[in-house]
């Protein structure tokens, strides 16, 4: 590319030389007296003196855009302008080009209170934005001083914006998509990460002028908050047999983690709660209420069942042969419970949770023969005092968890016949049915004890 006589590229050193040829300005007569303090006058920089016109065409065209947040209207707002026939292409280009600079306020503003890197994605739009209108914005005008276009002066219409529009957006990708590594270092360099651990927003607040994407996402963290609290339990059980100080301090800290869940989650459900919910967003918002406290408290139970473990190590207690295999039976049943619980929840299936309650009543059998079996061993003198308040702490911890199984599947089945009376329907459960008496009897021999 060649450029006429008299064309220069560079930058300027002051505010005052973006008014190269402005020969009426006060500032140009300083520059150009014989002692002058001015090291570079501004001879024939930036001449912005003569490009006004179109400069304020790309602040207007990002101003428009900006207050009303949508390049979109911009554009059509501009389109019905050119009916006019009073809109020229030499009007129009900076304009256009100024609107997708505007479009990035919309971003820049969702991502204020937002992560890290929901900031950098922000920028890295802005960035590719700037960047690609300062690239082609300098080769369309440079190419013009050679060239000189002759429809840079004709009016331009509706079709005519939008091919601009278009051209633009395509003309920008190709420049900066190989350049996309750059663009992310460059965003990560304007917002660098901190020393300090970023708290992550689990739950935003603006989800909720969107009830159902508030409720899926409330749906997402819940599963989260069940699957850990599941296996904090089933974690905590391992460390009565083989106890791991690692493993013990993952379950706690589990614990704290499901705390918080409920928190946020019970807050943030109370909030949506008192939107304009329809009938299924309701159903749900009130089952992931209900849930929720069940999770943690399987949780508290992991964390409980590891002092359990921490005692029996620390006083170097050893429950007999006959005893460890009895509470392999009750852990295994409390496992397949826990199983058929979250399974039911993550797929909201009835017919998995019916199959809940009939192995929560073998559960409660085997703690009280487990118990009974205890008081025989005692009084054989087979075991002591000081293991039997442990056993007895293993024992209520573990039908506890069951019991909040049971509740979990309860609140799944009623939510899905409109109601959320869950102690009627465990009642009618254990009433007793063909149905429930067949899968507790299953039940009842796939756990018997020897």
């Amino acid at each position: 590319m060649t450029f006429p006589k008299g064309f220069l590229l560079g930058a300027s050193t002051a505010a005052h030389q973006v008014e190269g040829n402005n020969i009426h300005s006060d500032l140009w007569a300083q520059e150009h007296m014989k002692y002058t303090s001015f090291a570079e006058p501004s001879g024939d920089a930036v001449d912005h003196y003569r490009r006004y016109a179109e400069d304020i065409a790309l602040l207007a065209g990002a101003g428009l855009t900006a207050i009303i947040q949508s390049s979109s209207a911009s554009v059509g707002i501009l389109q019905a302008l050119s009916a006019t026939g009073q809109v020229t292409y030499g009007a129009a280009i900076p304009i256009i080009m100024g609107q997708n600079i505007g479009t990035c306020v919309t971003a820049m503003i969702s991502s204020v209170g937002a992560n890290k890197n929901a900031k950098r994605a922000a920028v890295v739009h802005l960035l590719f934005n700037i960047v690609g209108t300062a690239v082609w914005l300098a080769v369309f005008y440079g190419i013009n001083a050679v060239v000189q276009f002759s429809f840079v002066s004709h009016s331009i219409d509706q079709l005519g914006i939008a091919v601009v529009h278009t051209a633009f957006n395509i003309l920008c990708t190709a420049l900066l998509f190989p350049f996309s590594g750059l663009l992310e270092k460059m965003a990560c360099r304007l917002v660098p990460d901190t020393k300090a651990p970023e708290k992550i927003q689990i739950l935003d607040e603006r989800f909720l002028a969107t009830p159902s994407v508030a409720i899926d996402r409330c749906q997402e963290v819940a599963e989260t908050m069940a699957r850990i609290s599941m296996d904090a339990l089933k974690t905590s059980c391992q460390l009565i047999e083989h106890y791991d100080p690692k493993s013990a301090q993952a379950v706690r800290e589990t614990e704290q983690e499901a705390d918080q869940y409920e928190d946020m989650l019970g807050t943030y459900l109370v909030k949506l709660g008192r939107a304009d919910l329809n009938a299924a967003d309701s159903r749900e918002t009130a089952k992931l209420l209900h849930i929720i406290g069940d999770f943690e408290r399987i949780s508290d139970h992991a964390v409980n069942l590891v002092e359990s473990a921490e005692e029996i190590r620390n006083k170097g207690l050893s429950f007999s042969v006959h005893a460890k295999q009895e509470l392999a039976v009750l852990t295994a049943a409390v496992g397949e419970v826990m199983d058929l619980a979250l399974d039911a929840f993550l797929q909201n299936d009835p017919a998995l949770a019916a199959k809940v309650e009939p192995l929560e009543q073998v559960v409660d059998t085997l703690k009280e023969q487990l118990r009974n079996r205890h008081i025989l061993r005692l009084q054989k003198g087979e075991c002591t005092i000081e293991l039997g308040f442990v056993w007895s702490d293993l024992l209520t911890s573990l039908e506890r968890v069951a019991d909040h199984c049971s509740n979990i599947a309860g609140c799944v089945i009623e939510m899905s016949h409109d109601s959320l009376d869950v102690h009627e329907y465990l009642d009618n459960v254990k009433a007793g049915g063909p149905g429930f008496l067949r899968a507790y009897e299953a039940y009842a021999q796939k756990y018997a004890l020897m």
